[in-house]
């Protein structure tokens, strides 16, 4: 008498799910593993917070501590392609200098004192409103939510400044994870953030859509293997984001701001983005 010995179960690949997914009986759809989260940028897709924000509080900081020095809107612009805001400061020190002489062994220690006292203003503008919402970005969390998802928000913003907006701005929104400020020694482009949030809610790349709203910002998306829907902005919309799956002017409100399609084809889009056509399109 021979014994029938069950084939051992192995782990599937993406491509083996999203093969299983394609060819997958209509009624075992929902047993095939599909999107399970949605990571979120914070800058410029949660919250418009490079021009009025950031570049706003950066100021406000400098004259505090009797420098003269003054990021217009274009010149800020240029800074936003380096990743951090310690790190502008310092990138402005080596190409430009500050208005007052500061030597190398200076710099790090008024970095960090700066860029403390920016964070405090920052997250004032952030309490008091004057930093609204971008459009859609309630309505899609809420619809995530709904859906079942997991949401997450992978920022190099500091701690305390998401912490502001996924806990008062955002306080009706769960939030599953968030990676903030100096969690990562590897600011984006490097997608260090991404992996992390990949590896501490234990999904694969083929299970979480990324909403991104700038070149670095997708490029670390894209590094670590994930689809990715970019919400331009004032700041990323000349950037060359063409990378992206689906790219929009914002994620849209019926009422108050509709988006516009720059790439990509959602079903039944009319300028709204949902999260079910997304889940569908990148499920």
């Amino acid at each position: 008498m021979s014994l029938r010995v069950a084939p051992r179960a192995t782990k599937q690949s993406p491509g083996m799910r999203r093969l299983l997914r394609r060819f997958a009986p209509r009624n075992d759809m929902e047993a095939i593993m599909t999107i399970k989260a949605v990571f979120f940028d914070q800058d410029g897709v949660i919250i418009d917070t490079e021009r009025d924000g950031h570049r706003v509080s950066f100021n406000m900081t400098f004259k505090e501590f009797g420098f003269t020095d003054e990021w217009d809107v274009e010149y800020y612009h240029e800074l936003l392609q380096v990743g951090g805001g310690k790190e502008r400061m310092k990138h402005h020190w080596k190409t430009k200098g500050f208005s007052k002489q500061l030597s190398e062994e200076e710099i790090d220690s008024l970095v960090k004192e700066m860029h403390k006292r920016k964070t405090t203003l920052f997250v004032e503008l952030i309490e008091t409103g004057k930093l609204p919402l971008r459009p859609g970005i309630h309505r899609f969390m809420k619809e995530a939510l709904e859906a079942g998802l997991k949401i997450a928000v992978c920022t190099t913003s500091n701690e305390q400044a998401a912490k502001a907006i996924t806990e008062k701005v955002l306080s009706d929104i769960k939030f599953e994870l968030v990676l903030a400020g100096d969690v990562v020694s590897k600011k984006k482009p490097d997608p260090e953030i991404y992996n992390l949030a990949l590896s501490k809610l234990g999904l694969q790349p083929d299970e979480v859509f990324v909403v991104e709203d700038s070149k670095n910002g997708l490029a670390a998306a894209k590094a670590a293997g994930l689809k990715t829907i970019v919400t331009t902005n004032h700041y990323t919309e000349k950037e060359d984001v063409s990378a992206g799956d689906v790219i929009v002017s914002c994620l849209g409100d019926a009422d108050v701001e509709k988006a516009e399609m720059r790439k990509g084809e959602i079903k039944d889009f009319d300028g709204v983005v949902h999260v079910k056509q997304l889940t569908g399109l990148f499920g």
